[in-house]
């Protein structure tokens, strides 16, 4: 089953909450803490809450799909939350988006406040904030895996910016044990933005005016704060989408141009 895309916008507009994010993984933080268990059974808080967040009704969690698992699935789609590697949606996407809509959520750091947890003890220490502030565009380095599905007419990308602690181990192998620590868990402290991608014009939205009439991948990564690299998988995403050409090149370096509305 096909859905068009106003039929699939008026789906995600639809979406009701009962509760706030922090306050979902609060009441998870706090109901973990009284049972003395760690993890939610394997399953972090910012999965779990975004999970519940975004269909209040465990009935319709995990369910099971042509021999896959949907983190959301209601009468309006599926949502899958997927907290890293893109990558490993593909197999489940090319079965979901033949049977309904479907919108995969990416939860960004947009500020993050980094907590050390002492292994032994549990004691927490070292609450400071990260300079970086996430954006949408932090999400192209991963759906650049998933580019061959973006045009589908039943799939959606959301980014979910969101203030958050991140709960790191200390066991890293540097001296203060920071460097190649593990990270534990992310708990939301505000959800600031859902930015849903599915239109070309929703990706052209997100493109900042700043940006000269002619530009290179370096001018595109100093006007959206990410680094070349990342920068050049976003620009083969929106050239593959048609929200931006090539119209010339420059020794190795295209010149790219929007494209009109």
């Amino acid at each position: 089953m096909l859905l068009f895309p106003s039929l699939f916008l008026s789906f995600i507009s639809i979406i009701t909450k009962e509760h706030t994010l922090e306050q979902i993984c609060t009441d998870l933080c706090s109901r973990e803490k009284k049972r003395g268990s760690i993890g939610l059974l394997g399953e972090k808080v910012l999965h779990a809450g975004l999970k519940l967040y975004f269909e209040p009704n465990p009935d319709f969690h995990e369910v099971k799909i042509n021999g896959f698992v949907a983190d959301i699935c209601n009468a309006k789609g599926i949502i899958e939350i997927q907290t890293r590697n893109l990558g490993k949606l593909k197999r489940k996407l090319e079965v979901f988006l033949e049977q309904m809509p479907v919108t995969i959520v990416y939860p960004i750091a947009h500020t993050k406040y980094l907590c050390w947890v002492d292994e032994e003890t549990g004691d927490v220490t070292g609450r400071r904030k990260s300079p970086k502030t996430g954006s949408a565009w932090d999400l192209f380095r991963e759906l650049y895996q998933l580019r061959s599905f973006l045009t589908h007419p039943n799939f959606c990308i959301c980014a979910a910016l969101i203030d958050l602690e991140e709960y790191r181990l200390l066991n890293g192998w540097s001296r203060d044990k920071k460097k190649g620590s593990t990270r534990y868990d992310r708990i939301p402290i505000q959800l600031v933005e859902l930015i849903y991608l599915m239109t070309k014009e929703d990706y052209r939205a997100i493109i900042p005016n700043t940006l000269p009439k002619k530009f290179t991948s370096k001018d595109f990564s100093k006007a959206v704060y990410i680094s070349l690299s990342s920068a050049q998988r976003a620009l083969l995403i929106l050239y593959q989408l048609g929200v931006v050409q090539r119209v010339e090149k420059q020794k190795n370096a295209y010149i790219y141009e929007l494209t009109e509305s």
